[in-house]
Formats: C-alpha cells, sequence, structure tokens
C-alpha cells in the first residue's frame, strides 16, 4: 500500500514543478486547486501528509490547516506549509494554524525530497507509485 500526499496549490505552473519532486518520492499524490478543494478532498480520503500553498483563492493555507486539525483524521498528520512571502513572518501563524513545517518558495528541490522521503521511512516503507 503506497503512502497517500495531498498537494494544495492553485498555480498550474507551481504545481506541475512540485509534482515533478514528489513523483521521485514514495507518495501517491492527490491535487486540490484551492484550500476548499483540498478541504472537500480531505474529507473523502485519508492523507499521510498534506501539502499546502500560504495564499489561494476561497480558502487559504493556514484556514485550510486550522479545518484539517479540527478533524480527529488529521490531528497527527503532517502538514507542510509552503509561501511565497518571508518564511521567518509566516511561521509563527503556520505554527499557530497547526502546520508542521512552513517552507519558503521557490520550495528547494532536494530539501523537500529530503522531507518527504524521511516521512514516508517514519510512516511506512511503501513501493515508489506515481499518478
Amino acid at each position: 500500500m503506497s503512502l497517500q500526499l495531498l498537494l494544495v496549490e492553485d498555480k498550474p505552473a507551481t504545481r506541475d514543478q512540485l509534482l515533478q519532486i514528489i513523483e521521485q518520492s514514495p507518495f501517491t499524490v492527490s491535487c486540490a486547486n484551492d484550500g476548499l478543494d483540498g478541504l472537500n478532498r480531505s474529507k473523502s480520503q485519508h492523507y499521510d501528509v498534506v501539502l499546502v500553498d500560504h495564499k489561494m483563492p476561497l480558502m487559504d493555507g493556514l484556514a485550510l490547516i486550522k479545518s484539517l486539525r479540527q478533524s480527529e483524521h488529521y490531528q497527527q498528520t503532517p502538514i507542510i506549509l509552503m509561501t511565497t512571502q518571508d518564511a521567518a513572518h509566516v511561521q509563527p501563524l503556520a505554527d499557530k494554524a497547526g502546520a508542521n513545517l512552513c517552507l519558503p518558495k521557490p520550495v528547494e528541490a532536494q530539501r523537500l525530497l529530503g522531507l518527504l522521503n524521511d516521512l514516508a521511512a517514519t510512516t511506512g516503507n511503501p513501493q515508489q507509485t506515481t499518478v
């Protein structure tokens, strides 16, 4: 059984760049176009990791993280917030919302891949798969 990752990113070009990185990890990826889409997807399927953009239409990343943390299914799930703003300023907001980590954008490929591989190792030992 493969590990499931939800990528919530509203910009297609950024989403494609992130997918290229994530495809090298042990995660099967589902994509959401905005925070509300991400919230709806998280209710119909459980994800092992959630990777969330900060600024999005309909529901921003911080609101999504707060909503996910209210669900018993996502209280312990690793959630990573990505931001184009100064990560040092966003980090306290991310912490308050319940994010495990705040990454600056553009996301460094090797850092993200290392994080995902570490998360996969602590969650299980899945076979590498891509969607």
